[in-house]
């Protein structure tokens, strides 16, 4: 009987390679530092907000702190000089605003009625309605009606907007300690960070750290100079045409007009609008179009001369910045977005090579005098080609004519 070969051994069992074990080690690993990052992010927030407020305010003032440290002053000492004069103008401003808004609310509440009649027959005469002002005064005055429940509804708010304002304060209060110490211990800062790096990412730290310094500073020194400047012609025409609490309403339009990009002008142009029309409907549209004028003037004639020094931020890149920092950080991402966008603009103009800009009417940027000095050139060349003289006709007198013209 023949034998019969011998079968095979049984296979081994498939074994899972060790890099998937690996693999599941690390995704696992990511996804727990994922959450634990998140978490820490969303409790850290407001950390990093006061953070990054204090750093580009130490960015703003320490040029300030530096040209009075070449001059024998404290480093500590010069820096809270320079935050007092800052936190004492901003708590000016506040004050101005909050009683300008307190007294008009006063004013309205306990004049309504004057108020009422005054705005209605403007609305009857001009835009030809029939509204009858008892009517009004008697829903203003219904304590069942819309407007009563709405200022109970306000009044009950009181106590949760004084904490609030509580918190403010006392961020407000981090931000400047911090601040402080960003300033004050600059250079021992610098010389930390420096001393962990190589000679030639020293270099490079330093020049960007003085680059944003320049420019951040520059560019918050030229705001705070146009918008002293619009503060100063608010002023002037809200003096003259008679509107109420004219210093404060003035500097509210020149801190907003240059902290809130393009629209910032209108947004800032409402209150002292409406706080002249409840007294004059044809002082508020004076207003109105001083403000708009005024604009128009500043972009063409002030702010290119200011900002030539500084950093100018084209206007759609600066209304699209705030536009990104409003969303992503509220209002404060909407002031901060300014200055974060002209130090990333400085920083990129240093970044590759810069080629010369070829002639073009599409990258020319001229002067209306310039435009008329060239068509007086262009003009001028081409009466040359034609006649051969530079030599103008007298007035009145016929064209010359090609010598092979018929006459």
């Amino acid at each position: 009987m023949p034998e019969l070969p011998d079968s095979p051994p049984p296979a081994a069992p498939d074994r899972m390679p060790r890099w998937v074990w690996r693999g599941i080690i690390v995704f696992w690993a990511g996804f727990v530092a994922t959450v634990v990052g998140r978490h820490l992010f969303s409790r850290l927030s407001g950390l990093l907000l006061l953070l990054l407020l204090s750093l580009f305010l130490s960015f703003a003032i320490e040029p300030g702190v530096n040209r009075l440290a070449s001059r024998g002053w404290r480093r500590g000492t010069a820096t809270a000089v320079i935050l007092v004069g800052v936190l004492l103008a901003f708590l000016i401003f506040l004050g101005a605003i909050g009683t300008l808004v307190g007294s008009q609310i006063a004013d309205l509440l306990g004049n309504s009625e004057k108020y009422v009649n005054k705005t209605v027959t403007f609305l009857n005469d001009n835009f030809g309605t029939n509204i009858d002002p008892k009517d009004v005064i008697e829903e203003i005055n219904d304590p069942n009606g819309r407007i009563q429940k709405f200022i109970s509804e306000q009044s009950d708010k009181a106590l949760q907007l004084s904490v609030t304002a509580l918190g403010v304060l006392l961020q407000g209060l981090s931000v400047l300690l911090f601040t402080f110490y960003l300033v004050a211990d600059g250079p021992r800062l610098r010389r930390v960070i420096c001393s962990r790096l190589p000679a030639e990412r020293q270099r490079t730290v330093l020049d960007g750290w003085e680059l944003a310094i320049t420019k951040t500073g520059g560019y918050l020194y030229s705001r705070a100079l146009l918008a002293g400047l619009s503060a100063l012609f608010h002023w002037i025409v809200f003096q003259a045409v008679g509107t109420q609490a004219p210093v404060a309403l003035a500097l509210w339009v020149g801190f907003i007009s240059q902290f809130l990009p393009v629209v910032g002008t209108y947004i800032a142009g409402i209150l002292p609008v409406l706080v002249t029309f409840i007294d004059s409907p044809r002082d508020a549209a004076i207003v109105l179009i001083f403000i708009v004028l005024y604009q128009q003037i500043e972009n063409y004639l002030f702010a290119p001369r200011i900002t030539a020094r500084t950093m100018e931020l084209h206007a759609a890149v600066a209304f699209g910045s705030a536009l990104a920092g409003g969303a992503v950080l509220g209002p404060v991402g909407a002031i901060l977005a300014l200055p974060a966008a002209a130090m990333v603009q400085a920083l990129a103009s240093n970044v590759g090579p810069r080629y010369a800009i070829v002639d073009s009417h599409l990258t020319t940027v001229m002067t209306p005098a310039e435009h008329k000095h060239r068509r007086r050139l262009e003009r001028r060349s081409a009466r040359i080609a034609r006649d051969g003289t530079d030599e103008r006709p007298p007035r009145g007198a016929p064209p010359r004519l090609e010598p092979d013209e018929p006459s």
